[in-house]
Parts: structure tokens; C-alpha cells; sequence
């Protein structure tokens, strides 16, 4: 995978068609951790093979930011793949971190793409392994074998979970994926959340909500993306600028837990090295190894956003 890449955050996700020379221009100027150019769903059929040198122009030409960048291909069942990646990667130069498979049904997909990928890498000069990988899970065949996907090939960086295309594969009856889905009675993605987290972790990788629809609704965003965030999420997909600042907030800590976090830490420090107790009181509870390992991932998913610690 990319060295460069992997450890940086990816709280916002922000599409941008790869057709579109206007939306391409103004993808940089976004405050966003992560961009990825779309060469799939957003791009008719008739322009997809166009698109193609628009989006190894705008990755050379335009001034991006340290923010992962990456390319979303076509899938393995379209005649498109090979040309993406074969285009593209072989075009884009250093600069590009990562390509995006949607509709990830095994974890051959991922190995299939890797093998590819080895081969344009040699014949472009670029270092081996240079090029990441970014899963999507949209099927249920897919949610069925993501653990063996998750372990499939070192090029791996985030599993990604599609939302709309899910809702079809499993006939779920609904026209669009909103915030109206979390509120009844039982939530129908809670198995498909839980299921995607523990396969990406068990293999050190993000783990990203996909897109909400209605783009002008801020707030029912930010009810949705706080749901996954709870679970332990890193990120989702930012279909706007707006949408990305959104996400931005909800999947950092806040700053009174990131400097608690620290505080802890300190804590467990002391009762460690100094007291040499396992366990210690912080305020009216009990800290223990576990609660540092829980500040701990709190102090790294902060630093990782920029966040620093409130001064004493």
C-alpha cells in the first residue's frame, strides 16, 4: 500500500465525477482528509472512457493538498476495468495513493486487482506496491465473505460499505438511503455496520460509511453520520463541500475528550511506572489498562486530524 497514504485520516470522503472539468477544478479548493475521482456511478456510460484523461489531467495539473487521492474504477463485471486501471495508474504518476473497486464480491476481486496493478506499476516506473487499495462492500455476497476480502492482498487500505447498492441487493424496500432508515424500530444495518467494522480492524484497515442523499439536509447528515461514528467508524462520503465540513466534526473527538484522553494517559502512567499498580482512580472511576487503550485511539484519530492538545 501507500506509505504516504495509509496513516492519514479520512473523515470526509469527497466524490467528484470524473467526467466533469467544473467539478473537477473546484475538488482541491474543498476541505476535505480524502478526494476520489469517479470514474463509476456518476459518469455516464458514453463518457467513461473520456473521462479517463480528465482524471489523469486533474490529478497532474491541479494543486492538491496532502489529502489521500484516489480513483474509483469500474467493477470487474463491466467492460471498462481493465482500461481504468491499465489508463489511468499508468498515466497519473506518483501522485495518485489509492484506487477504489466498487461491488467487491470476493476477496479474488481485491487479488485480481492487486496482480494487475503490480504489473502497470512496472511498466510506469513507479515503486512497487505504490498504489492502494479501497473495497467496497455494496452486495450481499460481498458482506458474506468480508473477512476473507479484508486479508486479501497488503495493497488494502479501507473497506468501504455502499449503502444504495446494499438496499438492492438484499431487496430492502426503499427508493433512496436517508436518515428515515435509522429511526425505526430496529435499525437494518446495525449486522452490516458491526460485520464491516470487526472485518477491517481484525486487518488494520479504515473502515468508511458510504454517501447520504439528501445533500442540502446538514443536520439529518449529521444524525446519520454520528451512528457510525458511534460505532467506531473513521469516516464517510462527502457528496458536497458542506457535507465533507460536517463529517470533518463528527469523526473527530471533541476537544474535551481528546484532552482527557491525554489526561488519562498520564494517569495510567503514573500508577504504572511510579505506583506500580495496574489501576488507578481518574476522578470518580477506575482506569486500567483498557481505558488506555481506549485514550489511546482517541489521541491518534485527534493527532491524525491535526488536533492538539488544550494547553494546562
Amino acid at each position: 500500500m501507500s506509505q504516504r497514504s495509509r496513516p492519514l485520516p479520512r473523515r470526509s470522503c469527497l466524490s467528484t465525477p470524473g467526467s466533469s472539468d467544473r467539478f473537477l477544478a473546484k475538488a482541491p479548493a474543498a476541505t476535505a482528509d480524502f478526494s476520489f475521482l469517479d470514474l463509476e456511478d456518476s459518469v455516464a456510460p458514453n463518457e467513461k472512457v473520456g473521462a479517463r484523461a480528465k482524471v489523469v489531467n486533474a490529478i497532474r495539473t491541479l494543486d492538491w493538498d496532502d489529502r489521500v487521492l484516489c480513483v474509483r474504477i469500474n467493477a470487474w463485471d463491466t467492460p471498462w476495468t481493465y482500461g481504468d486501471v491499465i489508463d489511468v495508474v499508468a498515466s497519473a504518476g506518483e501522485r495518485l495513493d489509492e484506487v477504489m473497486l466498487p461491488k467487491v464480491r470476493r476477496a479474488s476481486d481485491v487479488v485480481a486487482l492487486d496482480l494487475l496493478l503490480s504489473q502497470v506499476e512496472a511498466n510506469a516506473g513507479l515503486t512497487q506496491g505504490h498504489i492502494g487499495i479501497e473495497a467496497q462492500i455494496e452486495t450481499a455476497e460481498g458482506l458474506i465473505n468480508v473477512e476473507e476480502i479484508c486479508a486479501s492482498s497488503p495493497r488494502l487500505e479501507s473497506i468501504v460499505f455502499g449503502p444504495a447498492d446494499f438496499a438492492a441487493s438484499i431487496g430492502m424496500p426503499v427508493t433512496t438511503i436517508d436518515e428515515t432508515i435509522h429511526e425505526g424500530p430496529s435499525n437494518p444495518f446495525s449486522y452490516v455496520f458491526s460485520k464491516i467494522l470487526m472485518a477491517g480492524r481484525a486487518n488494520g484497515l479504515h473502515v468508511i460509511d458510504g454517501p447520504f442523499l439528501k445533500v442540502r439536509d446538514l443536520d439529518a447528515l449529521r444524525f446519520t453520520a454520528n451512528i457510525t461514528a458511534s460505532y467506531g467508524f473513521d469516516g464517510k462520503w462527502a457528496l458536497t463541500p458542506d457535507q465533507a465540513l460536517v463529517l470533518n466534526e463528527v469523526y473527530s473527538p471533541s476537544q474535551e475528550l481528546f484532552d482527557k484522553s491525554f489526561d488519562i494517559l498520564d494517569a495510567y502512567k503514573v500508577a504504572t511506572d511510579d505506583e506500580h499498580t495496574g489501576a488507578v482512580m481518574f476522578g470518580d472511576e477506575m482506569i486500567d489498562e483498557a481505558s488506555a487503550k481506549i485514550a489511546h485511539s482517541f489521541v491518534a484519530r485527534g493527532s491524525r486530524s491535526g488536533m492538539t492538545r488544550s494547553p494546562k
